[in-house]
């Protein structure tokens, strides 16, 4: 039973899971979006959502604590200052989780976990086409199709030409 267990383990020893999560969460941080289980997807959103806060606030003592979970600079540029920018007045709820299905191999669930201010799909409005405007109250105007018939010479030419 696992009465409250907060942590899903993952299968793994607790230095191979912290190990995981800061690369997971390094990934992505460089790349808006990465394609996981569902299960490493919930347990990254939950390791990973604290250190986007952190970021919001860009201080020493800042980086170097989210530095401490995920031991690469190239990420905590990129996440004090690309990501802090855009999801500075967001309250909470920085990631998303969408599930695509199961993977071919070993049929389990998959889902793509990304950061919920980058994804331009989402973001970008559809343009609303313009709307007619209609005229009440007046007839639409009729186009009279004239009848085309042909002229005597058209006939005698055919006629001649047999």
């Amino acid at each position: 039973m696992r009465h409250g267990v907060k942590l899903n383990h993952l299968g793994r020893t607790a230095s191979h899971r912290k190990a995981l999560m800061s690369n997971m969460a390094s990934s992505l941080i460089k790349h808006k979006r990465i394609t996981t289980t569902v299960a490493k997807a919930k347990a990254l959103r939950v390791y990973v959502e604290p250190l986007l806060t952190k970021s919001k606030s860009d201080t020493v003592h800042n980086r170097r604590t989210v530095f401490s979970y995920l031991r690469d600079k190239d990420a905590i540029i990129e996440l004090f200052g690309v990501v802090a920018q855009k999801i500075a007045d967001r309250p909470g709820g920085y990631t998303r989780i969408l599930k695509l299905g199961n993977r071919m191999g070993d049929n389990a669930d998959m889902a793509m976990i990304e950061l919920v201010d980058f994804n331009e799909f989402i973001l970008a409005k559809p343009a609303k086409p313009a709307k007619k405007t209609t005229r009440r109250g007046k007839t639409k105007a009729t186009t009279k199709v004239e009848s085309v018939e042909p002229t005597s010479e058209s006939t005698e030419e055919t006629k001649s030409e047999e």
